[in-house]
């Protein structure tokens, strides 16, 4: 396999995109257990609340704390750190005693969140090839995606003692306290590898480079961008001349404080389209669907263990489209997959909302289960399309900054994304017990004006190295630069036909201005 070595590494280090999917899976579950409810005195609704929000809350400071770690010491401590506070939150939420004990440890868990939601993807963009860049960077929501199918089967093999596919299912089966507090210790496990075995890693060696070890930073993008029989020795030499002629660009105009980051124009507009698709991943409603399936299965009159059982094929078929469409997402480009996956998701929105309109709102649904099953079967079709905004959610923000502000960038981004989160979390029981499939209007219009806008606004960044997104954005905004950007097309490791073979297209992506147009 071409680019073995970048692959394993990116693997490896989105385990932390798996703790991330796997309490979204487990926490509903976990809340509805018999024996938890027992245990906790049946708490208050303030109470759920709190368990729940307390986790986005450690992750909106945990994403926002990310570059006074990353920036002064790399990418990997950042990393270390996660895998540390999430074994310990796990611990905490699995030796519960008190509700304050059990939102103390999810607190924990999701500051270990929070930190690795925005690493991860900084550090899998600046060890990527550009050909295979967004497909390494999707690993963050693919296994997002496997840590909430794991989460809903898992119980299934402690509760039934067999193997079966989903957790939540055989859960519902069973009382005891295992059936909470095992699942809740499990994430414990993936957080203590990855705790050790990122030291096992290489740093970034953009952020090598970019604290003046070069050498350094040269031997890893030696090692990670080998592709197997092909000599790569020019194109990492190409690499590394973009890496330092960018690096002396941004030293010119440096970001000093949080303040520039956000009042200069050129900075600015790359922040806006960071934390903007972000936000329309948390505004689409895909969280809507992934936490209350259970319970809007139920409202459409399914019964004892059916909606569970349909959330668990829910989410494995999420995480199949996930796995199709990492396949496709450097080849067909970042713009042609979102924009119809915005209009898709808009589109099955306003059909959902339409069906309960004419229904009833589903009072009675047993009147027309032709309509109940096409309302059921919308929620498949919507994670069809969500797929594209979820990978392309977290490869966008690590791509368009420059490697000295490229952790602030996607810390920012990052927690915009938990904040709408924790605030979609806090309204939507009170949206729906008000409004009830009229609420799914507000998505559909969410998605559609994000369609527009991605159209208007956001550029190709599919195929390029994070350099040449970087002349993109900086042509842009030229008059902000204090010198013209660097012309290396007369580079003479650039390659003037691209036909000619896969190394030569894999010099021409690394010319900064071969592959503007």
């Amino acid at each position: 396999m071409a680019y073995y070595l970048v692959t394993l590494c990116c693997v490896f280090t989105t385990l932390g995109s798996f703790l991330f999917g796997y309490d979204s899976g487990v926490i509903s579950s976990t809340l509805d257990q018999e024996d938890f409810q027992n245990r906790f005195n049946h708490p208050s609704d303030a109470a759920t609340g709190g368990i729940v929000a307390s986790y986005n809350g450690g992750a909106i400071l945990g994403s926002a704390l990310v570059s006074y770690i990353s920036d002064p010491y790399g990418r990997r401590p950042v990393i270390f750190i996660g895998g540390l506070l999430g074994s310990l939150g796990a611990a905490l939420q699995a030796g519960a005693v008190t509700v304050a004990m059990l939102i103390a440890g999810r607190l924990i868990a999701g500051l270990a969140v929070g930190l690795m939601s925005s690493a991860i993807p900084v550090y899998c963009s600046e060890v990527s090839p550009p050909r295979i860049r967004g497909f390494l960077g999707s690993m963050q929501q693919w296994m997002i995606g496997l840590g909430f199918v794991v989460a809903v089967c898992y119980i299934t093999i402690i509760r039934l003692y067999s193997f079966r596919q989903w957790t939540g299912y055989g859960c519902s089966l069973h009382t005891g306290a295992i059936t909470w507090r095992l699942p809740l210790a499990i994430q414990a496990v993936p957080a203590v590898i990855l705790c050790f075995g990122v030291w096992l890693l290489p740093e970034s060696p953009r952020w090598l480079i970019e604290k003046g070890r070069a050498e350094a930073g040269r031997e890893i993008l030696a090692r990670l961008h080998s592709n197997r029989d092909r000599s790569n020795i020019h194109m990492v030499e190409a690499e590394i001349a973009q890496i330092n002629d960018s690096i002396a660009e941004e030293r010119r105009s440096a970001v000093h404080s949080w303040r520039e980051l956000l009042s200069k124009a050129r900075w600015r507009h790359r922040l806006l389209l960071a934390c903007g698709i972000q936000a329309f991943t948390q505004c689409s409603g895909t969280n809507i669907i992934s936490n209350y399936n259970p319970g809007l299965y139920r409202t459409l009159g399914l019964k004892g263990t059916t909606p569970l059982m349909l959330q668990g094929i829910w989410g494995a078929l999420a995480q199949f489209w996930n796995t199709v469409f990492m396949l496709f997402i450097d080849r067909v480009g970042r713009r042609k997959l979102l924009i119809p996956s915005l209009l898709g998701m808009g589109a099955t929105m306003c059909i959902e909302a339409a069906l309960a309109q004419a229904n009833g709102g589903f009072r009675d649904p047993s009147a027309n289960p032709d309509a109940v099953r096409a309302a059921i079967a919308m929620f498949f079709v919507f994670s069809i399309f969500f797929t594209s905004l979820g990978l392309i959610s977290w490869i966008y923000p690590s791509e368009i900054f420059p490697t000295a502000i490229r952790a602030r960038g996607s810390s920012l981004a990052t927690a915009t994304n938990w904040s709408l989160n924790l605030v979609f979390a806090q309204c939507t029981p009170i949206a729906r017990s008000t409004m009830g499939f009229n609420y799914f209007y507000c998505f559909f219009a969410f998605n559609w004006v994000a369609a527009a806008i991605t159209w208007a606004f956001y550029p190709e960044t599919a195929g390029k190295s994070l350099e040449d997104v970087e002349h993109i954005f900086s042509s842009s905004s030229r008059d902000d630069f204090p010198h013209p950007v660097p012309d290396l097309k007369n580079d003479v490791v650039a390659v003037a036909n691209p036909a000619d073979s896969d190394w030569s297209r894999e010099n021409l992506e690394l010319s900064c201005h071969a592959k503007m147009s």
